[in-house]
């Protein structure tokens, strides 16, 4: 990590910027934390004193990816990840900002806990971390949590992360109370009486391996539900990680009407489907399911098109006794914080997506759902920057990942494009050597 605040000038490179339709070849002019400039021609108006110039011919340079949820284990489980360790794996793949899911123990209920999460963050995380706060007490599902205390205390929006709320009763009164505060309410969207004991998607590949399927019902339902309490009480709703066509049907419906609806996938959704699961790979469980091809291919349609929001990491380090087991006794959840960007990437390489709308998925669009600081080089902007080249080609080694956990569903992966420097509030905190 470098610890002078020197002015950074990257030049020659092809700047991506979604908050202004940007995708040209200039410079990015870094100094006192934020972006002085963007653009063309920079470097003829003269350099700062003292910069340091970094030549990004044939590379880009883009604002710093915006990962919507994370488990990170502190406090009280500390052995899979850490705020410091989850911050490394995040630098090294271009995320200069991440968002906790408070899945801890304690739970990230009340602003104490929301209070040392930022605390602990701020003295150990090399990138910007911020707590979501928990929609129920203990995650349990049935009493709201002080969402004004908890807002004030640092909170960007409220979750149980990946547990549902099932009471109707309960999620409307806490839609009903968020939006007195206009607070963005993030929900895990399955009805678990249909997931059941249900270890992978519902259908042919699940019955040729004799494992219990989990229908797309399960996730369809609940969004139906949701959307109805949302035309109720007009609260901001994000559903945390759509899985499948059905589902963006009703979603479509709700953005139709002008309802304040927006959704996200995870990076695994958009690039893997159920028959990665071959021999029963439990780096490859996850909840929910990885679905089939035709739902993967309309999930990417639907960010090119922008009725998807964004792509999130979901990234969930599991240790190796909750991984090395018989595929329905192994724990749900892979890590993604390093690889969301490369593994985006292959859209971009096979003409599914253009890098300025990938972009916007991972960085721009996440930070304005949330209403922090990111996801822009617009001059006075947060110079939270990454450089990458998208073009080199790599085949990844889960031994060699800064996650605690190296429970990756793309081990031993050819990828194409890799971070070569990430830039946090105007400071280099990691270089690819």
């Amino acid at each position: 990590m470098v610890s002078d605040r020197r002015p950074i000038l990257l030049t020659n490179a092809r700047v991506i910027d979604p908050s202004r339709d940007l995708d040209q070849t200039g410079d990015v002019l870094i100094a006192d934390g934020v972006i002085k400039e963007a653009g063309k021609n920079i470097r003829s108006a003269g350099v700062p004193e003292g910069a340091e110039v970094i030549d990004c011919s044939d590379l880009v340079v883009a604002p710093g990816l915006v990962d919507m949820r994370a488990f990170i284990g502190e406090p009280g489980a500390e052995h899979r990840e850490t705020l410091a360790s989850a911050s490394l794996a995040a630098a090294a793949g271009g995320v200069t900002t991440v968002v906790c899911q408070p899945e801890t123990d304690p739970p990230i209920d009340d602003p104490a806990t929301v209070d040392f999460v930022i605390r602990r963050a701020r003295d150990t995380a090399i990138v910007h971390i911020h707590p979501m706060a928990a929609l129920t007490k203990k995650l349990e599902g049935k009493e709201m949590t002080e969402f004004g205390l908890l807002r004030s205390a640092g909170a960007v929006a409220f979750t149980d992360g990946m547990k549902s709320v099932m009471n109707a009763q309960v999620f409307r009164r806490a839609l009903i109370y968020a939006a007195d505060f206009d607070a963005l309410i993030v929900h895990h969207t399955e009805d678990t009486n249909l997931v059941g004991d249900g270890v992978m998607n519902e259908g042919e590949y699940a019955a040729r391996l004799g494992l219990l399927g989990i229908p797309t019902a399960s996730e369809t339902i609940m969004l139906e539900r949701d959307v109805r309490l949302v035309v109720e009480t007009e609260c901001r709703y994000h559903a945390a990680c759509i899985t499948c066509e059905a589902s963006l049907e009703v979603l479509r419906r709700a953005k139709d009407k002008g309802l304040p609806v927006t959704a996200s996938a995870s990076i695994n959704h958009v690039a893997l489907n159920e028959i990665d699961i071959g021999s029963y790979r439990t780096f490859l469980k996850v909840s929910p399911p990885l679905r089939g091809e035709q739902d993967r291919q309309a999930l990417v349609a639907a960010i090119k098109e922008g009725l998807l929001d964004a792509i999130v990491s979901d990234h969930n380090p599991q240790d190796v006794e909750t991984k090395r087991l018989p595929f329905a006794e192994a724990a749900s959840g892979a890590v993604g914080l390093e690889t969301m960007l490369p593994v985006g990437l292959r859209l971009v390489h096979d003409g599914s997506l253009p890098l300025l709308q990938l972009i916007k998925a991972l960085s721009t669009r996440p930070a304005e759902l949330l209403g922090i600081q990111g996801g822009s080089l617009r001059a006075n902007a947060q110079a939270d920057v990454i450089v990458f080249d998208p073009d080199v080609p790599w085949v990844l080694n889960r031994a060699t990942l800064k996650s605690r956990c190296n429970n990756s569903p793309f081990d031993e992966a050819k990828l194409t494009g890799r971070v070569l420097r990430t830039i946090v509030a105007g400071r280099t905190v990691y270089e690819y050597v």
